[in-house]
């Protein structure tokens, strides 16, 4: 019985193994997944024979034979489409967004809408999240019981078991556990994520070479974010999502933060932060929405001349810095994604910020320390979201019990 045991337990685990070597790779080979996995050429056939029944992997089409290469061509395995599908919800400040993503991980449908977040009642807010849900599932195009997982990343706390939104910048509602409302109103398996940490795993699965091990997303937009890994994980505290960088103590009692504190490193590299010291708005003054277009329009005029709205880019860049550099001091300096509107304008930020950083303990090394910036945040969280359903899907449903190890990824 137990040799049983021990052979379906390595048969689950090799058969996550050939999905997430699929998974990674795209349309790799028999032979270019048994060099990733290391597994057999035989194992890997069998498993891909069952999986191509099953209908969660197809045979692509024969690769075109190069003058490098001799023989017959080689035929590539990919995800079905077909096999299953997964939902994304984020909801961040006056703005929801869903959509439908298949297995092989592509976008079937998308719907977004703006709302008023800050101050929508509790059940009008949770009413326009399940409205939107139900108006993809309600999709006529859509095999509802192929959709095997929602997840949903929010701009804020989250709780450490996915579940609830404790707190968030963007509305004065707290701990409303979406995760729980989604599973009850539709029968399909959801969770609740941060967003800075839905970046970071989509970072992770889009350049596995740069960011690996160690690595820090940043959200520069209406509010700051982090999500961190270590050594290849999510940094997470032991209640919440943690990473809170925004809300860092960057000048004890000074400007006014959207979370109602003073001095916090997002009250002077937020958007509002900016626009407000831009315009020579007090910080005392209540923190306001600030659009894409006006942020977009501010630092050009930045780039144009000497003034204040060059200092205030100056002044996000100082918060920031002295903040990573106090973080580069207790984990080493490692590569950083600027995400967000703002992070179009970071040249206008760099700067100041490698000028504080160099001023740190975390700065010894400053200048290898390598920044990359992605000016829209949705996508990334999207991704993020569907990266970690669909990875659910491969090891929880179509690979019960099976744990990949063909490479680290975010967890």
């Amino acid at each position: 019985m137990s040799v049983g045991i021990r052979h379906d337990d390595l048969r689950r685990r090799n058969r996550a193994m050939v999905i997430s070597a699929v998974r990674r790779a795209g349309q790799p080979s028999r032979t270019e997944i048994a060099a990733t996995t290391g597994l057999s050429h035989s194992t890997i056939s069998a498993i891909s024979a069952d999986l191509i029944q099953e209908g969660i992997l197809a045979e692509s089409k024969a690769s075109e034979p190069t003058a490098l290469k001799r023989g017959r061509p080689q035929i590539g395995l990919a995800l079905n489409p077909e096999a299953a599908a997964v939902l994304t919800v984020v909801l961040s400040l006056n703005f929801l967004s869903v959509a439908v993503i298949d297995y092989a991980g592509q976008v079937v449908s998308e719907e977004q809408h703006r709302l008023d977040t800050l101050v929508m009642p509790r059940d009008e807010l949770i009413g326009e999240c399940m409205a939107i849900v139900r108006r993809r599932l309600q999709d006529p195009d859509l095999d509802v019981g192929s959709v095997a997982r929602i997840a949903m990343g929010i701009q804020g706390i989250t709780d450490t078991h996915s579940r609830a939104m404790l707190w968030s910048p963007i509305t004065p509602l707290t701990d409303i556990p979406f995760a729980d409302l989604l599973e009850k109103e539709f029968g399909i398996p959801a969770t609740t994520e941060n967003d800075c940490n839905m970046m970071a795993v989509a970072l992770q699965w889009r350049d596995p070479e740069r960011y690996r091990d160690d690595f820090i997303a940043i959200l520069l937009s209406h509010g700051i974010g982090m999500g961190l890994v270590l050594k290849g994980a999510l940094f997470t505290g032991t209640h919440s999502s943690g990473g809170e960088f925004g809300h860092m103590i960057h000048r004890p009692g000074g400007a006014l933060c959207r979370c109602g504190r003073r001095g916090c490193v997002e009250a002077y590299a937020g958007n509002y932060a900016i626009w407000r010291s831009a315009m020579g708005i007090s910080e005392d003054a209540t923190p306001t929405d600030v659009g894409d277009a006006d942020m977009r329009a501010l630092a050009a005029k930045a780039r144009q001349q000497d003034g204040p709205e060059r200092e205030a880019y100056r002044r996000a860049g100082e918060a920031l810095g002295f903040s990573l550099g106090s973080l580069f001091a207790l984990i080493d300096p490692a590569p950083v994604a600027m995400v967000g509107v703002s992070a179009a304008a970071f040249d206008l930020i760099e700067p100041a910020l490698r000028e504080a950083i160099a001023q740190t303990a975390g700065g010894q090394h400053s200048e290898s320390i390598s920044f990359d910036t992605e000016p829209n945040e949705l996508p990334l969280i999207r991704e993020g979201c569907a990266m970690r359903a669909l990875t659910f899907v491969d090891q929880e449903i179509f690979a019960p019990g099976g744990q990949a190890r063909a490479g680290k990824h975010v967890e």
